[in-house]
């Protein structure tokens, strides 16, 4: 039975790097893959990009609200109909901006027609939040793998924090693309371990959400733990 994999990692991580590799290596022993990415994703259009400078072009991008598994098939189709044989892996770059229901696709891809999809991407957004891709991805991912990278001081990143011109910011839209061009100016990301982000962040963490209940306020009701 074939898995869904989910290598993860801060952002530098090399995770495009990494999917280039499986790339090269299902097809250095004759077998043919399938690259994917959502569409949303619009750094490199339709294209793979790491940040050594290799890229490669996708066979298919992902509408938000497009069945993930339809298009799989069509595209899985038209390889054994041109080459005569099927398809070895399923390649998603940018798994992160996948919905919950789309990862639910990628895991029938991996059970119900056998094919190995590795789904490469971040963990949270800059705000530390899980992006719901991810979320479903740790859920139900038969195997999942952190991909290192460091952080400005030398410790291991595992935020990524934003910036616009430079400076750091932490309220704002989930999704932003790195490198792209902003209403408020040129967006960019820095990967930081939880010390340098919360010295940047004023320590704060979260930001997008707010608690249920303030137990450190006197209006605080009862609570019950057992």
């Amino acid at each position: 039975m074939a898995k869904l994999y989910f290598r993860y990692g801060a952002m530098n991580s090399g995770k495009s790097t990494a999917l280039l590799q499986a790339a090269y290596n299902y097809e250095e022993r004759g077998q043919h893959v399938l690259l994917a990415k959502p569409a949303v994703d619009s750094k490199g259009e339709a294209s793979i990009v790491s940040r050594l400078g290799v890229q490669r072009s996708v066979d298919f991008t992902v509408a938000p609200d497009e069945d993930v598994l339809a298009a799989f098939m069509a595209r899985r189709e038209s390889v054994i109909r041109d080459t005569g044989r099927d398809v070895a892996c399923l390649l998603i770059d940018e798994a992160q901006f996948f919905s919950e229901t789309q990862v639910d696709d990628l895991f029938r891809i991996a059970i119900d027609e056998d094919v190995p999809v590795l789904a490469y991407g971040i963990r949270t957004d800059f705000q530390t939040v899980a992006f719901p891709g991810s979320r479903r991805l740790l859920e139900v991912a038969h195997s999942l793998e952190e991909l290192k990278t460091i952080c400005r001081c030398g410790r291991k990143a595992i935020f990524n924090a934003r910036t616009i011109d430079g400076v750091f910011v932490f309220d704002g839209d989930q999704v932003a693309i790195d490198a792209s061009s902003g209403r408020q100016g040129h967006v960019g990301y820095e990967s930081l371990c939880g010390s340098c982000y919360l010295e940047e962040s004023g320590g704060v963490l979260n930001r997008g959400r707010r608690p249920k209940y303030d137990f450190s306020a006197k209006s605080a009701p009862d609570a019950d733990f057992t």
